[in-house]
């Protein structure tokens, strides 16, 4: 009936991955602290921690530690049933085992390496998942990561020897004796004979194994991470010509840091990106509402065969009903997306008051607007949009990833449709273009043929207040004699709660979770762009969170924030607004605005 529960119950041992993942995490913790704290080689603590896979009493310190990280390193590959962790950790039990023996030690710790070894033969089915999308950049990361963590372990190592040093040396000089030993050469510290070697061989392994790991990782076969080919855009765009108006939210399948899966037919498409394995869709899938069964069924053995975590930001409540119901998913209400009808929007009436108002004061302070498709512009006026959106953004983290495009003034986005505002100084020098007084910029994509979506609003922060308002009221006021009758504007998260909880005769818990959202507004533009959106009077359209169980939320939660670059984790990334600016003329990228913004499911 529901297939992701059907083929869990297939799985005769569920429990085994994680149960091996927290042993192998714990094994490696006992490993590092016996290693590295040597009280601990003659107390009960390293006594357990000798009979369990992995640890031993009677190997030296170096061979320990470096088990013990690298159990650590694997515990969580494993739970996520990585097959090439399952090999790893199969060799290190075999190792282990054979170290037992060639130093002629306890049987004991042999046959228990031996005995989960055979174990883990029996089961290796349930270790079937693929490696993630990598690039060699994982390399320099893990030479950081790995390197401060050796310098770390290693200062402890120093400084729990220092007894069998030779004086008192301080912070600095175990420092150096941390750095040269990690690189295999005798610092300054003088120990006695015991206390030499057990010091260099622990230092010795830790700088190994860095080398090691990050050697690995950089001489490895290169997988590029996601993007869309040329061949699945143009695959993509065809489906959307036909089936394009179904979803607003259909053409951000177009983002080109996004894969993407077809149905068996090829009538129907999802596209996605592995965010800290999460396997994060967004919108509906595209195309013909009768062959998404088979591409859910498709995107859902694809995050099998990787053990990913699937999930799916943004959806439609007729997409949540068939991702529900093909792949017995759970989904919950995520907020509201808001629609304008073009065709009969007006500022007259006294809801509009306010947002006429606004209107006139900006039209009188000199503020005129233009709204064309984006094939209509010459490059230069591409070019001086783009320029100006990159300076307006500053230095801020690009944002977007469900409801973002990320690239403007590309040759096949030309159906895009933008408005600029524009404040005409009171004079001109000569030889000025209108360019030279753009203020504000919204950029749409298309919404089938009937309909567009914003994906991009921003503005000169010295403009003056209003001129949002006016940017979207030319727009609606533009597009009909495009042949265009909807306009999806802001994505509201969590409106319905917003809206519920300051209505008379709400509850204290609704009154609550509302004050919890005001107050996380501080930092995230929730209750600013539900207020927002409301002055234009919208059709509210709810959207969905598709996910697996609720213990899948937090980890859900954390990979939509990093998709949406509300959380950005990694190396730092210098020279973001030159890049921008870079990929002209053929295409400008970006995706980030000031409020309000287009928002996304974070």
């Amino acid at each position: 009936m529901h297939t992701l529960r059907s083929q869990a119950a297939a799985v005769p041992r569920a429990w085994l991955p994680r149960a091996v993942g927290y042993a192998c995490l714990l094994i490696g913790l006992l490993d590092i602290a016996s290693a590295v704290f040597p009280r601990l080689r003659h107390s009960r603590v390293h006594a357990l921690a000798g009979q369990l896979p992995g640890g031993t009493t009677t190997l030296e310190a170096a061979g320990t530690l470096m088990v013990g990280v690298l159990l650590v390193l694997l515990a969580h590959a494993l739970r996520r049933r990585k097959r090439r962790a399952w090999r790893t950790v199969c060799v290190l039990l075999s190792t282990s085992a054979a170290l037992h023996i060639a130093h002629g030690h306890q049987i004991g710790p042999t046959a228990l390496s031996l005995a989960l070894l055979v174990v883990m033969l029996i089961h290796r089915r349930e270790f079937y998942a693929k490696a993630d999308p990598r690039t060699r950049l994982r390399a320099l990361v893990n030479l950081v990561v790995m390197g401060a963590l050796s310098v770390v372990i290693g200062l402890v190592v120093v400084a729990v020897h220092t007894h069998s040093a030779t004086g008192s040396p301080g912070l600095g000089e175990q420092l150096q004796e941390t750095m040269w030993g990690l690189f295999g050469f005798e610092g300054p510290i003088r120990y006695n004979p015991e206390g030499t070697e057990e010091v260099a061989n622990s230092l010795g392994a830790l700088g190994l194994l860095t080398a090691l790991t990050t050697g690995y990782l950089a001489l490895r076969p290169e997988k590029p991470e996601p993007e869309l080919t040329p061949e699945d855009e143009a695959k993509v765009r065809a489906l959307l010509e036909r089936h394009g108006g179904r979803d607003s939210l259909g053409y951000f399948a177009l983002r080109r840091d996004k894969s993407v899966l077809f149905s068996p037919t090829g009538k129907a498409a999802i596209s996605f990106r592995v965010v800290s394995g999460v396997m994060l869709a967004s919108g509906d899938p595209v195309g013909d509402v009768e062959a998404w069964p088979g591409a859910i069924k498709v995107f859902m053995a694809e995050a099998r065969e990787h053990a990913w975590v699937p999930a799916v930001m943004g959806c439609s409540e007729v997409g949540g009903e068939v991702w529900t119901r093909e792949a017995g998913l759970d989904a919950i209400e995520l907020g509201d997306e808001a629609i304008v009808d073009a065709t009969t929007f007006s500022l007259a009436g006294r809801p509009m008051r306010n947002v006429r108002q606004m209107i006139k004061r900006i039209e009188r302070a000199g503020y005129s607007c233009q709204v064309r498709r984006v094939g209509e512009l010459t490059l230069e006026e591409k070019r001086k949009i783009a320029d100006a959106a990159a300076r307006w953004r500053g230095t801020d983290t690009e944002r977007g990833f469900s409801m973002a495009l990320g690239r403007f003034g590309d040759p096949n986005d030309d159906d895009c449709v933008v408005v600029t505002a524009h404040k005409a100084p009171e004079e001109r020098e000569p030889g000025a273009t209108t360019g030279d007084d753009l203020k504000a910029v919204l950029h749409f994509v298309p919404w089938g043929k009937e309909g567009i979506s914003l994906e991009l609003m921003r503005r000169d922060r010295t403009a003056d207040p209003g001129l949002n308002e006016l940017l979207i009221v030319a727009a609606l006021q533009a597009v009909p004699a495009m042949g265009i009758h909807r306009v999806s504007l802001n994505f509201a998260m969590f409106r319905s709660a917003l809206a519920r909880g300051e209505r008379i005769g709400a509850g204290p818990v609704l009154r609550a979770w509302r004050g919890l959202l005001v107050f996380v507004s501080r930092w995230f533009q929730i209750e600013s762009l539900y207020k927002f959106n409301a002055k234009f009077q919208p059709e509210w359209e709810p959207r969905f969170l598709v996910y697996p169980s609720t213990r899948d939320m937090p980890r859900i939660g954390f990979a939509a924030l990093q998709a949406e670059a509300f959380i950005t984790l990694g190396m730092p990334k210098l020279g973001r607004k030159r890049r921008y600016e870079s990929l002209m003329p053929n295409t400008v990228t970006g995706n980030g605005s000031e409020t309000p913004q287009r928002a996304g499911a974070a």
